[in-house]
C-alpha cells in the first residue's frame, strides 16, 4: 500500500481513567489530522467509573476486554482497521502532529518505534531519568514512551505476551529490537508522574530498575508481578490510605 494512504489506529487500554481520558482524547483530536488518524480505540478492562461514557462522548470506539494491558492491547489490535497501530497510555500525551511524524517514519522504512519522554513535573531527578529516553537502547525503553508499529509486523511478532501482567510493553519492544530496526523519534511525549508522587520518586525508580534487572537475569512474568505487587502496589495503597 502506498505510504501516502497509510492511516493510524490509536489503541488506549483503560481502567477507571475518568480523570484523565477526556482531556487526552480532546488533545488527540486537536493535535492530529482526521485524515491520518482513522480511529481511536479505547479498550476497557471493566471500569466501574465513567471511563466508557467519556470515551464514547469524545468519539472513541470502545471495546470491552478482560482486565490486563497485554490482553486489552492485543484485543484492540484485532479490532483495528489501520496499517499502523499506535499504543498509548491514558495519562500520556503525544507531541503535536504525532500522526504525521509516525507516518513519515514508516514512509522512511521504520516499521516500529517510539518517542522520547518527559514527565509532567519539574523534579530534577525525573527530568534526568527522562533524558535517557532519547538513547536508542532497550535499557532506555518503556511503555510510557508509547509505541507505533506496522500492523503486519505486530501480527508477525505475535503481539503482546499475555502471560505478562506487567512489563508487557518492554517485553515486546525487546523482541522488536532483536528482529527489526527500532526508531526513537526526536520529539517528546509528556507522561504523568502520578505513580512517582504516590510511591516516592526515588523508591519507585529503584524498584523499576530492579524489575529490569530481574528480567534481564531470567525472571519470568510471575516473579516480576510478585515483586511489583510487593514493592509498588502495596506502597500505592498505603499512600492512598494515609491521604484519605
Amino acid at each position: 500500500m502506498p505510504a501516502e494512504s497509510l492511516s493510524i489506529s490509536i489503541i488506549i487500554p483503560v481502567f477507571n481513567e475518568e480523570c484523565h481520558l477526556g482531556t487526552l482524547l480532546q488533545y488527540i483530536r486537536q493535535s492530529s489530522s482526521p485524515d491520518l488518524v482513522r480511529e481511536i480505540i479505547c479498550v476497557d478492562g471493566g471500569s466501574s467509573d465513567h471511563t466508557v461514557d467519556i470515551a464514547k462522548k469524545h468519539g472513541a470506539r470502545v471495546v470491552h476486554s478482560e482486565k490486563g494491558r497485554a490482553k486489552q492491547m492485543n484485543l484492540g489490535a484485532q479490532h483495528a482497521q489501520s496499517d499502523v497501530l499506535y499504543f498509548l497510555h491514558a495519562d500520556t500525551f503525544p507531541p503535536k502532529d504525532f500522526d504525521q511524524l509516525i507516518l513519515n517514519a514508516t514512509k522512511n522504512g521504520h516499521k516500529t518505534g517510539c518517542f522520547r519522554m518527559k514527565f509532567d513535573t519539574q523534579n530534577p531527578f525525573l527530568q534526568c531519568c527522562a533524558w535517557f529516553s532519547r538513547i536508542n537502547h532497550i535499557l532506555c525503553r518503556g511503555g510510557d514512551q508509547s509505541l507505533f508499529i506496522k500492523s503486519s509486523l505486530f501480527e508477525k511478532m505475535g503481539g503482546f505476551n499475555e502471560t505478562y501482567t506487567i512489563y508487557e510493553d518492554t517485553e515486546l519492544i525487546q523482541r522488536l529490537y532483536r528482529h527489526t530496526r527500532f526508531q526513537v523519534l526526536p520529539h517528546d511525549v509528556v507522561t504523568s508522574a502520578r505513580k512517582y508522587n504516590e510511591v516516592g520518586w526515588l523508591r519507585l525508580q529503584f524498584h523499576f530498575a530492579m524489575i529490569h534487572l530481574k528480567h534481564f537475569t531470567g525472571a519470568g512474568p510471575e516473579e516480576l508481578y510478585r515483586y511489583y505487587t510487593e514493592h509498588i502496589t502495596t506502597k500505592v495503597h498505603s499512600s492512598i490510605s494515609k491521604s484519605a
